[in-house]
């Protein structure tokens, strides 16, 4: 069976697939642009609310990638990892690309005397000079996160054994954004503490990249700021920027693709799910609206793990579907981010998922079609920037 590898710096997207059938669409998209697919991408959140194995994510992906004859190089992200034994977690399961997020250990650390001497007032060729303040603030909101990036790049190494692995650095999931003199520092210490084969960095852009919707932000200082990033990426690594919370970002991707080249990967999961319940709402008007009500009710408490802008209020004045309502349900914000952060909800329970899975198998055409029309529309803008 067809097994997935490293894929180097060439530039990828990864299709997040939550329920296991999207990869005959996420491939109709990918074969017609010149990206690298990762076709199993899930993170330990993802894989615990939706209550799939990493086995069962990898054995998804291949068996798709088997039947569709496809002979090519595809990866599988191991996404958000935080712990060690997520590495070994995963990686039994055949995973090769593993993404590290130091959250918890954001804004958790200290400038010592070896920072300072390694780096205050030494001027770099791109990215700037620390002063005592800069410095301060980069050793004080990722020194910490950047030693356990180091334990988990070490651990990842031994748990691969020699086998071919990329690592992906996550800063992305802060509350402020990664300054050019932040990432400046993020790269610097990846070299010193010599983490291994680091593929991608995601820094926190600025602006906002909310699940699901377009990018919210001032597109001009975006620009500008993504340059910083993308010089960084070139001169310290070289490595791939990242862009997770990736999916719909249309206005955006022009740029992305403009300035990053090959240095690009892109990471999507949520707007998958979303083209699946588009799905169910064109073709059983009934259950498409039984599970708008359920995630209407589960919204509050479920999307207390998510930074989005839909509020309750907006939820409580969405109609009721009867059939006529798809677009704002699932082109529209409020609907789409309620469906979005619901998706655990719905993907345990046994009222939901089992009548999804066999809907999406009955039209499998149909699903393939959405996923194909809306990863297509994706990967043109990334590629025509």
């Amino acid at each position: 069976m067809n097994t997935p590898q490293a894929l180097g710096l060439k530039k990828s997207f990864g299709f997040g697939d939550r329920l296991g059938l999207a990869t005959p669409g996420h491939f109709a998209a990918f074969k017609k642009y010149n990206f690298a697919p990762i076709f199993a991408q899930q993170s330990i959140r993802e894989m615990e609310r939706t209550q799939r194995t990493p086995q069962e994510v990898m054995t998804a992906a291949q068996s798709a990638v088997t039947k569709l004859g496809y002979t090519g190089a595809w990866g599988a992200d191991a996404d958000h990892l935080k712990l060690p034994e997520n590495v070994s977690y995963t990686a039994a399961a055949g995973f090769c690309f593993f993404t590290i997020d130091p959250s918890e250990y954001v804004g958790k650390g200290t400038l010592t005397r070896e920072l300072e001497s390694l780096y205050l007032g030494k001027k770099f060729d791109v990215g700037g000079t620390f002063d005592r303040t800069s410095l301060y603030a980069a050793a004080v909101k990722y020194g910490r996160a950047l030693g356990h990036i180091a334990h988990m790049g070490e651990h990842i190494a031994k748990v691969m054994a020699g086998k071919p692995f990329e690592i992906e650095v996550s800063v992305d999931e802060t509350e402020s954004p990664t300054s050019e003199l932040e990432h400046l520092f993020i790269a610097l210490e990846l070299k010193r503490h010599k983490v291994p084969n680091v593929v991608s960095v995601a820094p926190r852009f600025i602006g906002e990249f909310e699940k699901g919707i377009d990018y919210k932000g001032d597109i001009q200082k975006f620009e500008a700021a993504l340059r910083q990033h993308v010089a960084i990426a070139q001169q310290y690594g070289p490595y791939k920027i990242s862009v997770h919370s990736g999916s719909d970002k249309f206005s955006v991707y022009p740029i992305f693709g403009r300035l990053c080249g090959e240095l690009l990967h892109v990471k999507t999961a949520g707007t998958s799910y979303l083209e699946a319940l588009r799905v169910i709402a064109r073709t059983d008007v009934k259950f498409f609206a039984e599970i708008v009500e359920f995630c209407r009710g589960r919204f509050d408490t479920d999307r207390k793990s998510y930074h989005i802008s839909t509020t309750s209020a907006q939820v409580t004045g969405l109609p009721k579907f009867t059939g006529k309502e798809e677009v704002i349900y699932l082109d529209e914000i409020p609907g789409r981010q309620l469906l979005h952060v619901t998706f655990g909800s719905v993907l345990t329970s046994l009222q939901f998922k089992p009548r999804i899975l066999e809907a999406l198998n009955k039209h499998a055409d149909l699903h393939a079609e959405f996923l194909e029309k809306h990863f297509t529309k994706h990967l043109s803008l990334l590629s025509n920037g």
